[in-house]
């Protein structure tokens, strides 16, 4: 049986009269989210942070709310509504980790 280690992948991608590429991908339970409105210049943000990487997501320029700033809210909404769907299916499907261990 393969080991399943928690790791946060991070790869910056620069290339000739191209805009640079950043790709993070979060493999691990080690996740903090975050969302929440600053006060300092009243915005909504929503931060993924790992030991090795965040993310910051926020208002369009740092600005007031836009029309499509909200749209971006609601797919994120709708995207992590589907990653919870999706992990929780899949987590029923699973054998228990170890049925030995409820035994005392």
């Amino acid at each position: 049986m393969s080991e399943h280690r928690p790791y946060t992948y991070v790869t910056l991608s620069m290339r000739p009269d191209s805009d640079p590429h950043v790709g993070i991908s979060f493999h691990t339970p080690r996740l903090q989210i975050r969302a929440g409105l600053l006060i300092s210049n009243p915005r909504p943000y929503l931060e993924f942070a790992s030991h090795e990487a965040n993310v910051h997501i926020s208002t369009t320029g740092s600005g007031p709310v836009t029309d499509s700033d909200l749209s971006i809210a609601r797919e994120i909404f709708n995207a992590a509504a589907r990653y919870l769907a999706d992990c929780e299916l899949l987590h029923a499907e699973e054998p228990a980790e170890d049925a030995t261990d409820t035994a005392a």
